[in-house]
């Protein structure tokens, strides 16, 4: 099993969060305006606003990639999760969500939504392992592709 590294963003990282999304995403759907937006600009949209995209790194090779934004006060999204397929199947989505639990539990956020599409059953089962459970659907959601919403409350210190 290979060491697999959880680091927070830095510009560095960019690049590589914008391509693991734009793949996987292209392979499934298409590309939406608010993909384009995040991805191309993540300080601006994630960051700034006091969100965190958390990257999975493996012998100094971007093999994952997780946002978590703010949506409300004590809300967070967690978004524009993607692994790369040479890196699938080591466990890279597990450290990346108990990751972005930890960060939320200890930024006081109270609960994390996702929005995804009933297609991507191993990234439903990957929620459902971590505690999401299927809530009514955002009638105004940014993806045409959501047909599923999910949320998972947070206890501080979580893990």
């Amino acid at each position: 099993m290979a060491n697999v590294e959880i680091v927070e963003f830095s510009d560095e990282w960019a690049e590589d969060f914008a391509s693991l999304n734009y793949e996987w995403i292209e392979k499934y759907f298409t590309v939406e305006k608010h993909d384009r937006e995040i991805l191309d600009d993540p300080k601006r949209l994630v960051i700034d606003p006091g969100g965190q995209i958390f990257m999975a790194i493996v012998a100094g090779l971007a093999a994952g990639t997780v946002a978590l934004i703010p949506a409300s006060a004590g809300v967070m999204e967690l978004t524009k999760m993607a692994v790369s397929p040479e890196f699938q199947g080591m466990g890279i989505a597990n450290h990346l969500m108990a990751r972005c639990i930890k960060y939320a539990a200890d930024n006081g956020t109270g609960r994390i939504f996702l929005e995804s599409h009933r297609s991507l059953q191993p990234a439903l089962a990957l929620y459902r392992k971590f505690g999401f459970v299927e809530v009514p659907i955002d009638p105004h959601s940014e993806y045409a592709r959501a047909d599923i919403r999910m949320e998972r409350l947070i206890t501080p210190g979580a893990e």
